[in-house]
């Protein structure tokens, strides 16, 4: 399934050659000489000065524009941007110690998972030029040699600032102005390109700034209108905003309200209302961005804006449109005034076996405290106001990584940050970087990769292995199956995060999600004395016009040896033809069946029927 981030993420760059306090600076010798240079070419003792600065300006990107403006304390790197771009609005700062973002609908968060803060502090570093003024901001500043590019000659800078990442400044050997920099985020590698410098109060600004992920399609380009330096700002403008005023309500003065969710390859599906009309079937992701099909969409008369980049497991993109919503209606439960994503999911239902209109999430764990009832498949929101918890269950505490709640964790006994993610149908799936860092090929020894996974961007692919232990916090759950991505791109390649804990661990208690206090209370359930066990068949299996299209094999597992091979269609199970068994049921046979079970099916390979034996066995 597709592990659903925000869905639009805008870099709202500041006016300056971008960007706090630590330990002793470092800088080599020749680095020092590129800086002195930079820094006379850019204006010299006038930047001495300079204090604050407000900009404005104007920013385009993926078939949107709108506005842009950012303030600035230059000396201790505090910041605030604010940004309205067709019809998504939104803001993020640093005020000296904490990390914000705020949304659309003026939601506001602590960004303290993932990268959140090891970006916002090289944010900072550039804003108070620590490349500069040490004092403001430490670092360590190493000499990379010289690269060209379209004919010309750069030197290169890497930069580590305190309490922040690697990243590369190029300074222009010719005119000695900052070119651009180069920093590796989570997920990608994001370049951003500084032209046309005026003079502004003896200094020279850069006042077009490009930023890219290499895709031009998806490039950000900002053109800024006005450079304030040293005017008023108001201390508060650096603040985490304030709540704003609820725009959610239950009906007939409720507390709360239940309803019912089918678990689908341990995804949790709604029923869910938008703007009066459905209800359509949504799938309930607790990081997820609210997003409906364009099929969706258009039934409901939407109007969308933009062409945005959008991620999940696999190695693909999707474009992504962005549209308001103004009433979701869950069970007595209503938010009102959404953004959403227009997101093509046609593969979805392939995948799932069942029709999916959309998505929803974050947005309404962020409003509600969310009780998710694995055992009885219901989903319960209380007032924040209302909710008291008097049980024996275990609190988690976690962060935000942008939507995810992350707790603290470990794989037997590797700590790491864990997502939870109820958009996940796996029980964990470890990322690539972790990985690779401690060596879990080679401490686990895993016997076959597969396809483990579907989503946005096609299949993801692991080593498939058995933990003995993960803690989420001081939960323990013992014997999962594990899955070592081998992903190349997308979200399971961050370097920030060690796993992903999905709906095969979660289903195995009521958990409530607290997105106020930032909580997770667990509750273990009947589930939890089931074995975790890994597909017995050895096939990767979807949805085809006429039966189930094998999509991959597991070598030399259960589906090969019986004959099978990727594109046969499965036509008939035990007698039955396939378009009159549901996907999601089928893939339960074949994972809970006991091993040594046997199972006639009816094979289609080309325009030829013929009939296998598949044998279940444990792979794992």
């Amino acid at each position: 399934m597709t592990r659903s981030r925000k869905m639009l993420v805008v870099a709202i760059c500041s006016c300056l050659p971008f960007a706090a306090a630590s330990a002793e600076a470092q800088v080599a010798p020749r680095a020092k000489v590129v800086l002195e240079k930079a820094k006379r070419a850019s204006g010299g003792a006038a930047w001495d000065g300079l204090q604050s600065s407000h900009t404005k300006g104007t920013i385009e990107t993926s078939g949107l524009t709108g506005t842009a403006e950012a303030w600035e304390d230059l000396l201790k790197g505090r910041f605030a941007d604010a940004y309205e771009l067709g019809p998504a609005v939104g803001a993020d700062g640093f005020d000296g110690a904490t990390v914000w973002s705020q949304d659309s609908s003026k939601q506001v968060r602590r960004e303290e998972g993932g990268e959140a803060r090891l970006a916002a502090m090289n944010d900072a570093y550039r804003r108070v030029m620590g490349f500069w003024y040490p004092e403001r901001w430490q670092a360590r500043i190493e000499y990379s040699g010289t690269k060209k590019d379209g004919g010309r000659t750069f030197h290169v800078l890497t930069i580590t600032p305190a309490g922040g990442r690697p990243y590369d400044l190029w300074v222009d050997a010719a005119t000695w102005l900052f070119d651009r920099t180069v920093e590796k985020a989570s997920i990608e590698t994001r370049t951003t390109f500084f032209s046309d410098f005026r003079d502004v109060d003896g200094v020279r600004v850069p006042f077009h700034i490009r930023s890219t992920n290499g895709d031009e399609k998806y490039d950000q380009n900002i053109s800024l209108d006005s450079v304030e330096f040293n005017g008023p700002v108001a201390k508060a403008r650096y603040a985490i905003p304030a709540p704003p005023p609820p725009d959610f309500e239950l009906a007939a003065g409720k507390t709360a309200t239940t309803v019912p969710f089918e678990l689908l390859n341990n995804h949790i599906y709604l029923n869910v209302k938008l703007d009066g009309q459905g209800p359509f079937h949504l799938l309930c992701d607790t990081g997820g961005a609210n997003i409906v099909t364009p099929e969706l969409a258009a039934k409901l008369g939407l109007k969308t804006q933009g062409t945005l980049q959008g991620r999940g497991v696999g190695e693909k993109s999707e474009d992504v449109g962005l549209t308001k919503i103004g009433t979701i209606e869950i069970g007595d439960a209503t938010v009102k005034d959404q953004l959403f994503a227009v997101f093509p999911l046609a593969s979805l239902a392939k995948v799932e076996g069942v029709a999916c209109d959309g998505l929803v999430g974050y947005e309404i764990f962020k409003r509600f405290v969310v009780k998710v009832d694995y055992e009885q498949q219901q989903l319960t929101l209380t007032l924040p106001s209302a909710f008291t918890y008097s049980g024996s269950g275990v609190v988690v505490p976690f962060k935000f990584n942008n939507h995810i709640p992350q707790v603290d964790g470990a794989i037997d006994g590797i700590p790491g940050k864990m997502d939870i993610d109820t958009g996940s149908r796996a029980s964990i799936d470890l990322f690539a970087p972790f990985v690779e860092k401690h060596d879990l090929k080679a401490h686990y020894a895993p016997q076959f990769e597969a396809t483990t996974g579907y989503g946005v961007g096609g299949p993801a692919r692991s080593l498939v292995t058995r933990a003995k232990v993960l803690k989420l916090g001081d939960v323990e759950v013992k014997n999962l199956v594990t899955e070592l991505t081998i992903q190349k791109k997308g979200a399971f390649t961050d370097p920030y995060v060690a796993g992903n804990v999905g709906g095969g661990v979660l289903k195995r208690f009521n958990i409530t999600f607290d997105y106020g206090k930032q909580q997770l209370i667990f509750e273990r359930n009947a589930n939890d004395a089931k074995p975790d066990t890994f597909d017995r068949s050895g096939m990767w299996i979807n949805l085809g016009t006429d039966g189930f299209e094998v999509m991959d094999l597991v070598p030399g597992g259960p589906a090969a040896q019986a004959g099978l091979k990727v594109g046969d269609t499965i036509v008939e199970i035990d007698g039955k033809p396939a378009t009159e068994t549901s996907l999601p049921a089928t893939r339960v046979r074949f994972k809970t069946e006991p091993a040594g079970t046997k199972v006639r099916l009816q094979v289609r390979s080309g325009d030829a029927n013929h009939e296998e034996v598949l044998t279940l066995r444990d792979l794992v």
